[in-house]
């Protein structure tokens, strides 16, 4: 599906049409998906969690950010992406609390992940979210590239469009928070 064609439907879901957003959501739903298995596929065998169940979760909570002034398929996407990563953070958090209660035994993880935290095999869920909040205290222009790079999948060009600056700066911006991440990641 042509960028086009999802800027267009986001456009009319923003100016109330219910149809526009029951087409967009008919449209995406298989990206959306395929950014959703691509999180799962870092997990652990014996995840819970499906990639259509994370689709449907994030699609909830997608609903209510219609006024979003949405720029472009990319940024729809990023937005997606921080919607399924806080899907899973909020399930890793329930699971940490149920393995407190001895009900749940494996950590929630997401495993050989090539970036942002290069060289580490396995990355706990909550400590990489943890991670990114307080990179996002430091520098939230890093954290937001690292969401839309890392969980959304979007190339340097699209992350750029989608913030308004160089390419050159996503590139540099990219390079430091990753090594800023896996730092901290290390150390945790």
């Amino acid at each position: 599906m042509g960028t086009d064609d999802v800027t267009a439907l986001l456009v009319r879901w923003r100016g109330g049409s219910a149809e526009a957003g029951d087409e967009l959501m008919a449209k995406v739903q298989g990206e959306l998906r395929r950014i959703a298995a691509s999180y799962l596929r870092r997990e652990r065998g014996g995840h819970t969690l499906q990639p259509t169940a994370v689709v449907n979760e994030a699609y909830i909570r997608l609903v209510p950010q219609r006024a979003v002034h949405w720029e472009n398929r990319a940024h729809f996407y990023g937005i997606a992406a921080r919607m399924m990563r806080r899907v899973l953070v909020d399930h890793a958090r329930k699971r940490k609390a149920a393995k407190r209660d001895g009900l749940v035994e494996e950590a929630i993880t997401i495993s050989a992940v090539p970036a942002p935290v290069p060289g580490i095999d396995e990355v706990d869920v909550l400590a990489l979210h943890e991670a990114l909040s307080a990179l996002a205290a430091l520098d939230a222009r890093q954290a937001e590239i690292v969401e839309m790079r890392y969980f959304a999948g979007l190339t340097v060009e699209e992350v750029a469009d989608v913030m308004s600056i160089s390419t050159a700066t996503v590139k540099r911006e990219w390079t430091t928070a990753k090594l800023w991440l896996r730092r901290r990641m290390e150390g945790a």
